[in-house]
């Protein structure tokens, strides 16, 4: 486990689970992680606010719902898509078959600074 370092020689052990966009992520710093897209331009910075959780050095804070004061900002990395899904449907014996597809569309971000 290279992200596990001690605070006596500079490294430190710090995660905080935040919510982005609905979703709940455990994240820790310079991690790239893909999230549902978000409106910002590649190379644009984006704070969120709603961090739940902050383990620093094994001191555990929990917010009631969310951590005041406490946020993460990450970087928009860049703009993807995901896997294609396949949605078929049939009546047998009717002659009716339709093919969908839907391709999710996805932000890599980096994060990179915790504020708690």
């Amino acid at each position: 486990m290279a992200r596990l370092r001690h605070v006596t020689s500079g490294y430190f052990n710090m995660y905080v689970i935040v919510d982005i966009q609905g979703q709940q992520f455990k994240v820790e710093q310079d991690q790239k992680l893909f999230v549902h897209r978000i409106n910002a331009d590649q190379g644009a910075e984006v704070e969120f606010e709603k961090v739940m959780l902050v383990d620093k050095d094994g001191a555990v804070t929990v917010g009631a719902p969310v951590i005041d004061g406490a946020k993460v900002v990450v970087e928009v990395l860049s703009h993807v898509k995901g896997d294609k899904v396949l949605v078929f449907k049939k009546k047998r014996r009717k002659g009716y078959r339709k093919l969908n597809g839907h391709r999710q569309q996805f932000s890599e971000v980096r994060v990179k600074e915790i504020i708690a």
